[in-house]
């Protein structure tokens, strides 16, 4: 058992507070009448295990997480070499780079890709 607490009854939605696709998905869930539990991961620091947990919940690496195309991430040097471990600093030090939202209830766990995918978890 991972350190992620789900829940079938709430949702928990990882997601940066600077996303207009995280605003969107939210504004669209509590139109829904669902149930979030919010983490801004602008706000709330993720541990090393939690990113690997989400990683693995999604069947990615940590690698995966990162949005390649983000300037932020974009003006760093190749990182051909990278061990999970710098990608989770990297993560960690640089938040708005991480993939998201993360949508989670219960064992499933989404990448939402449209603010409407949120009613398919």
């Amino acid at each position: 058992m991972g350190e992620i607490a789900t829940s079938n009854r709430q949702i928990t939605l990882f997601y940066s507070s600077k996303s207009e696709r995280a605003k969107q998905t939210l504004a669209y869930a509590k139109a829904e009448g669902l149930k979030i539990q919010e983490i801004d991961v602008l706000k709330t620091k993720l541990t090393g295990t939690q990113l690997v947990e989400l990683a693995g919940r999604l069947n990615m690496v940590v690698a995966d997480l990162v949005n390649q195309e983000h300037p932020v991430y974009t003006s760093y040097c190749e990182p051909q070499n990278f061990s999970t471990d710098d990608w989770i600093k990297l993560i960690q030090h640089n938040p708005e780079i991480m993939k998201q939202p993360i949508a989670l209830r219960g064992d499933k766990t989404i990448l939402v890709e449209t603010p409407t995918d949120i009613i398919n978890i």
